[in-house]
Parts: structure tokens; C-alpha cells; sequence
């Protein structure tokens, strides 16, 4: 019979709605292997052989073989079936479904639920799923047909298992389903589905580190992390979803990825205190080796049984427990992500012991496996050490990036000293340049007519007039010097109007008229002040030649451009004379100047001279060719 307490204070339902089972009736039977139960079954079936029992129930091995030698069967046969009987009392006026909810129900063959001798609810029908220990129990009865709950009279529990199968089954509760639904949801949450999702998320950062690694193969640590959640998710994974694999598969991956957890940590540890611990390496290597051959299927020298099955988790909680603390230790003053590592190993081999008393009916079924978090006991370890790797990557980048930026500035401060330092070279180069044309143009034109004049006037050759025109000649030099240094933008018409206006009134006093035929013209970028100088005393000597020579009237100046030059024509009408003669002659010295300076600027200069007039044509290029360097 079963104990029934009433627990729904301050709900809803009526009290004693809701009932805690802590009791109820109990026997095994051998039975030919799993088969699928029958759809209609009742206790009048079964031995009048029932035993009273205490909810929550945990069924040691040596109580289960009391059983069978009690039982009258085939002793071969080795499979069992746990009975469990449990007596409801009548309830009336309950509305809606009822529910039989229990924390959990430990066996490795099919559950089924009878309610008066009709089945009602059976899970792991297709053998061996080895979910049940984190999946609750959760059956929900039908209603009547007019709305009320059918409470049944006596429920049957069928739990079908191997012969030598850790069973337990914690206390139940009966009572609507509504007031029983938070109990079962949030041991479901907690037990299934929030560590199915830390471990997922542990496996998709795992494969994000695994993506590091194939970018960057010399970083073996996100190789290890990558392993680790492989091996982590493998170990966890037959709980939360029903993989369609073998028993003896299965037992060995599950014993087997622990051991492979256990050996990636080792190895990660290491790459942490950068200690080879050649020993601890190698006996670490050989013992997951060893275990994975001698339980391999096909071989099973350590078969997967309830007796040797605890014995070599043990063994991988100890190879555990060393690793963490030697890992520990060799990490102590070398390595504080090494001294958390060994601490994560610590807290799962807590959880995984207790686990281990959960499984093995040494602690009530109605416990946590707590083990289910050692994931994210792992998770969080390993995201601390990527995490505190990401934000130091970071920190020397922005270290790097600072120091750039520190030697950048210091680079532009060189540099800009450097560019300040040439400019002030350049330009005092300028003003040398500039004023070493000056005293030369000065020495060979200003100078000389003034040294000229000044042994005239002593040896008294010259009249007041003469020396009147020579000094006004020298003062038109000046002034040609002083104009040639003016800012004219490359605009050869305005370094001609200059020229125009300062020997208009000497043209004037003089009786002889001038004639401005200038056209439009493109500027001459290459016009600085030198070449304005040597352009000026070209046009300058020309109209003084005339001014001295030919005795004309008229001066006709004109402008005009082809393909690739400006040309200024100046013409007079003058009397003409042999140009020839003038350039190879001793007296030509004036127009073979006025070659060499056109020479200077790339131009070229010609004349056309007869009885009735010279004519006179600069050329000069629109573009100029580039000096060679040193030239």
C-alpha cells in the first residue's frame, strides 16, 4: 500500500488534492530479455508476493539477487522486471487532468505506468536509452467524460532492467496537473535542458576555436580547447537526445570520453606551466590508451558490468584528481590560468563523484546529478583563459598601436624639422641665387655703362647730353631689374606692358612713335624672375639698338603664338643693316648677348634687316624642356 500526504496549502485545489507517495509495494521477476509490455495488466496477475518499501527507492544488487532466489524460474534468464504497486484513495470533485510526476526513475529497459490495469505511459521502448536517470517521470492521467479527473484506484509500475542494473525510483506525487507541472518543468530545465544548452554552446565555441587554429596553426591552445568540448559534449550528449547506438558502444564512449576529457586537460595544463612532467604525460597516455582497447566491444576484458563498470570510474577520477593536482602545483608560482584549470578539474571530480553515488544507489534517486554541470564548470575555466588571451591580445595591440603612434609622431616631428630646415636652405639658396643675378646683371649691364661713362666724363670725351644718356640708360637698366622681380603669373603681355610703360616717355622725348600689336597669348609657366630679366633686356636691347642705329620713327611691337612657342616681332623703319657682319663683327656684342640670353630660356632669336627696316623675332617655348640634374 502506499503512504499519501497532502501538499497543496494555499493553492487553488481543495486540500489533499495533491499527494507526496513515500511507499508502496515491490517485487521482481525474471523475464526472456526486453519485450515490449502488454497493453492490459493488472497486479492479480502477478505473485502474491509483494514487499512494502520506502519511497524514494534505491535497489542495491545484493537486494535484487535476494529477490530472484525468491522468485520461482528459469535461472538462466537475465533479465528482471521491478514491480512497484502503489494504492490510490478516492478523491471526488477534482476538475481536470491528473497528473504522477517523480524526480526521477532509474533502470535500463522500458518504464511503463498501468491505471487500473490499463497502460497508460511507457518510455524506452526500443531498448536501453540512457536518458532516464536526468528525464522525470511525468504521466498524465485521461479525463472523464464529463470533465472531472479520473483518479484510478491502483497504479502499476513496470521498470524492466538488465539483472544486475543499479534500479532506483524517487517518492511520487500525485494530484492535478496543473499544481504538479511547475515541479516537473523546472527538474526537467534543470537537469536536461539548461546544461544541454551550456553544453552546446561549450561545443560552438569549441568549433569557433577549432576555426582560430586553422588560421593559425602554431597556436595549439585552441586545438586542446577544441578537443575539450568535443570530448565534453560526446560524454554528455546520451542525455539529452536518444542516439541509435549499441550497448556496448555505448558504455564504451561514455567511460571512454571521460578518460579523453581527462588526457586534453593534462595536455592543456602543460601547454599552461610549460612543464613536460614526461612521467605524469605518459602514464596518463597509457591508462586512456589501455582503457580503450580492453573495453572495446569485441574484446571486453573489462566487460561493462554493474561490478566493473564504478571500479574504472573510479579510476578516471583519480587519474583526475592527480592531474589536477600536480597541474595545480607545477602551475602554483609558473601559471595562475594553470592554478584555475586545476581548480575547474577539482570542482568536476566533485560533481562527478557525486554523480557516481547517485548512479550507484548510494545516495537517495531523488538527488542532482551534478555532473551534468562539469560542462559548464569546463566552459566557464576554458572561457576565462580565451577570454583573459583575448583581452591581453588586445591590450598589446593598443600597446603596439600606441607605440606607432609615439613613433609615427616622433617620424613627423623629424620630418617636418627636416622639411622646415630644407626650407630655409632653399630659400636662402634663393636669395644667394637672387642676388648673385642681381650683381651680375648689375656688374655686367648697370656697371659697366657707369664705369663707361665715368672715364668719358674724365677724359672729357663726352658732351653733357652724351653722358646725360647714358646715365638715363642706366637708370632704364635698374628699373628693367627692379620690373623683372615683380609677380607677373607667367603672363609674358604684362611683362611687356612694363617694358612699355617704362620707355614710353624716354620713345616720346625722343620723337618716335610706337605701335602696340600685342595679341592674347598663353601664359608660360616656366616665367620666373630670371627668365622675366632676361626676356626684358632682350626686347630692351633691341629697341635701344634701334634707338642708337637706325634713326627710324616708328616702332611697330607685335605678339603671336604657333604649335609650340610665343613670338614677339619688334620692326622699325629705319636704316638697315648687315647682320652678319654685325654678329661675327667686333661690334656685335650686343645682339650676340641677346642670343645667349634667348639660349637661357630655351628660346631663339633672328633678324631681317634692308633699306627699309629691321625686323626682329623672338621665340620663345611655351613649354620648356626640363634641365638634366647638375646642368
Amino acid at each position: 500500500m502506499g503512504a499519501f500526504f497532502g501538499d497543496n496549502a494555499g493553492s487553488k485545489y481543495p486540500p489533499g488534492a495533491t499527494q507526496h507517495i513515500t511507499r508502496a509495494d515491490w517485487q521482481v521477476q525474471r523475464a526472456n530479455g526486453f519485450m515490449a509490455p502488454p497493453l492490459i495488466f493488472g497486479s492479480q496477475s502477478l505473485p502474491d508476493a509483494w514487499q512494502p518499501v520506502e519511497l524514494p527507492l534505491a535497489l542495491p544488487i545484493a537486494l535484487l539477487a535476494q529477490a530472484d532466489a525468491n522468485t520461482i524460474s528459469d535461472p538462466g534468464k537475465e533479465t528482471r522486471i521491478t514491480w512497484l504497486r502503489l494504492k490510490v484513495p478516492p478523491h471526488p470533485g477534482l476538475r481536470g487532468p491528473l497528473a504522477l510526476y517523480g524526480a526521477r526513475v532509474k533502470t535500463d529497459g522500458t518504464i511503463a505506468v498501468y491505471a487500473d490495469g490499463r497502460l497508460v505511459h511507457r518510455a524506452q521502448e526500443l531498448g536501453p536509452l540512457w536518458n532516464s536517470t536526468r528525464t522525470p517521470l511525468w504521466v498524465v492521467f485521461e479525463q472523464r467524460d464529463d470533465g472531472s479527473a479520473a483518479r484510478p484506484a491502483e497504479i502499476l509500475i513496470r521498470l524492466e532492467h538488465t539483472r544486475a542494473a543499479q534500479v532506483g525510483i524517487a517518492s511520487l506525487w500525485l494530484g492535478p496537473a496543473d499544481a504538479l507541472k511547475g515541479r516537473y518543468q523546472m527538474r526537467q530545465w534543470l537537469q536536461q535542458e539548461l546544461p544541454a544548452m551550456l553544453s552546446a554552446a561549450f561545443m560552438a565555441v569549441g568549433v569557433f576555436a577549432l576555426f582560430v587554429w586553422l588560421w593559425r596553426r602554431h597556436e595549439t591552445g585552441y586545438l586542446l580547447f577544441f578537443n575539450l568540448a568535443t570530448t565534453s559534449y560526446l560524454r554528455g550528449l546520451h542525455f539529452y537526445v536518444a542516439l541509435p547506438i549499441a550497448n556496448d558502444w555505448f558504455a564504451w564512449l561514455t567511460v571512454n570520453a571521460l578518460f579523453w576529457l581527462v588526457a586534453v586537460v593534462h595536455f592543456a595544463l602543460r601547454q599552461l606551466h610549460d612543464r613536460p612532467l614526461t612521467l605524469l604525460t605518459w602514464a596518463v597516455t597509457t591508462i586512456t590508451l589501455l582503457v580503450s582497447v580492453l573495453t572495446l566491444p569485441g574484446i571486453a576484458l573489462l566487460p561493462n558490468t554493474p561490478q566493473v563498470t564504478p571500479l574504472i570510474y573510479l579510476v578516471a577520477a583519480a587519474m583526475g584528481t592527480v592531474v589536477g593536482l600536480v597541474g595545480g602545483i607545477s602551475a602554483w608560482r609558473r601559471s595562475p590560468e594553470g592554478r584555475l584549470v586545476a581548480a575547474g578539474i577539482g570542482a568536476c571530480v566533485l560533481l562527478g563523484a557525486t554523480d557516481w553515488m547517485v548512479q550507484n544507489n548510494i545516495v537517495s534517486p531523488e538527488g542532482w546529478y551534478l555532473g551534468a554541470y562539469a560542462n559548464a564548470v569546463t566552459f566557464s575555466v576554458f572561457g576565462i583563459l580565451l577570454y583573459r588571451r583575448y583581452v591581453h591580445a588586445i591590450g598589446e595591440v593598443e600597446r603596439v598601436n600606441a607605440s606607432l603612434a609615439q613613433r609615427l609622431q616622433a617620424r613627423e616631428s623629424e620630418l617636418d624639422l627636416s622639411h622646415r630646415r630644407l626650407r630655409e636652405v632653399e630659400r636662402q639658396k634663393t636669395i644667394s641665387d637672387e642676388r648673385q643675378r642681381l650683381m651680375q646683371d648689375m656688374h655686367d649691364g648697370l656697371g659697366s655703362s657707369l664705369i663707361s661713362a665715368i672715364r668719358s666724363v674724365e677724359e672729357g670725351r663726352l658732351s653733357d647730353q652724351k653722358v646725360s644718356q647714358i646715365l638715363q640708360g642706366c637708370l632704364d637698366d635698374l628699373k628693367l631689374t627692379i620690373d623683372s622681380m615683380e609677380p607677373i603669373d607667367a603672363d609674358l603681355l604684362l611683362l611687356l606692358a612694363t617694358l612699355r610703360y617704362r620707355l614710353g616717355p624716354r620713345l616720346e622725348g625722343m620723337g618716335v612713335s610706337l605701335t602696340w600689336e600685342v595679341q592674347e597669348i598663353p601664359p608660360l609657366p616656366w616665367l620666373d624672375p630670371s627668365s622675366a630679366l632676361h626676356v626684358l633686356r632682350i626686347v630692351q636691347e633691341s629697341i635701344s639698338n634701334i634707338l642708337r642705329h637706325t634713326r627710324a620713327t616708328t616702332i611697330r611691337v607685335a605678339t603671336g603664338t604657333d604649335a609650340a612657342h610665343v613670338w614677339v616681332r619688334i620692326e622699325d623703319n629705319g636704316q638697315g643693316f648687315d647682320v652678319e657682319q654685325a654678329l661675327t663683327g667686333g661690334r656685335g656684342r650686343g645682339l650676340q648677348n641677346m642670343q645667349r640670353r634667348a639660349l637661357a630660356v630655351q628660346g631663339h632669336v633672328a633678324w631681317e634687316s634692308d633699306a627699309a627696316g629691321t625686323r626682329f623675332l623672338l621665340w620663345l617655348p611655351l613649354v620648356r624642356a626640363e634641365r638634366p640634374s647638375g646642368a
